[in-house]
């Protein structure tokens, strides 16, 4: 059996709909002028080319409304048709419950109507907690629904981010009160909070590690049962904002882990939640 590589974590970020603080953090990394780069990549062709070069099969890609840190201002039908005719790429919803007066309702339309096959949240940039009990309704659609929710956990250098939402502890109530929902917490808890996040995937059956913006050669050093974790742990680039899937997926190819737990860290956990074909 052939294991897919996914990566969970893909944007899409046109440079007009990007704050000029994140796109000069950006160029610290980018070897080319990233106004350019960004408009060249932000094409469904680009990131497949991306994914090609990679070995990676399948790409989540990500809506997102952030208007008081990053700027990107990438909708969830934007990006359902970004993905439309490629069924390598699948669409996440955003919800940013700011935004919105029916954070429920929305989400329900959009995987009855327009096919999304996940949420992501994102309490750090959008400055709620995440077991905020608004949001209730928006959890049982999903848990309704069988689609995963990712949240943003952990530190972000954008401005106006606020670190203090992203401590993944917040999310245990939500493992308890939403036990057939699956958590992904993306970045696993970086900065602060890596030994929480791990302690609740030990804990919850329906948490997940996402590892989008931690170096996989270290992935040892925060969690040193990685092995034990493995199919609880989702691979994510955070491309093209961190410009390295190739070489991520590289990375975790050389850990000092069996064949086996790579192969469910690249893909087979991923594959699983989104109830992708294993060849």
């Amino acid at each position: 059996m052939t294991v897919p590589v996914i990566d969970f974590h893909i944007h899409i970020l046109p440079p007009d709909r990007l704050y000029a603080s994140v796109q000069n953090w950006m160029q610290t990394f980018v070897s080319e002028p990233v106004g350019p780069y960004l408009e060249r990549l932000s094409t469904p062709e680009a990131v497949l080319d991306m994914m090609d070069e990679s070995g990676v099969d399948y790409g989540v890609v990500l809506a997102e409304l952030s208007p008081i840190t990053a700027g990107m201002l990438i909708s969830s039908e934007e990006t359902v048709e970004f993905c439309r005719d490629q069924p390598r790429l699948i669409p996440f919803a955003n919800i940013n419950p700011y935004l919105t007066t029916d954070p429920a309702g929305d989400l329900k339309r959009y995987v009855d109507e327009l096919g999304v096959r996940g949420v992501k949240i994102l309490p750090t940039y959008h400055h709620f907690y995440p077991n905020d009990r608004r949001l209730y309704p928006l959890y049982a659609v999903a848990q309704d629904k069988g689609i995963p929710a990712m949240f943003h956990t952990g530190s972000s250098v954008f401005q106006n981010s606020r670190t203090k939402y992203g401590d993944p502890l917040f999310i245990e109530d939500l493992a308890i009160d939403f036990p057939e929902l699956v958590l992904v917490l993306s970045h696993s808890g970086r900065g602060f909070w890596t030994d929480t996040a791990a302690h609740l995937t030990r804990t919850y059956t329906n948490v997940y590690l996402e590892i989008a913006g931690l170096p996989p050669q270290n992935l040892l050093r925060y969690f040193p049962d990685l092995e034990d974790l493995a199919d609880q742990v989702i691979f994510g680039s955070d491309w093209p904002s961190q410009p390295f899937m190739q070489r991520n997926v590289k990375d975790i190819q050389d850990l000092p882990i069996s064949q086996e737990a790579r192969a469910k860290i690249l893909g087979g956990t991923a594959a699983r939640l989104l109830g992708l074909p294993m060849n």
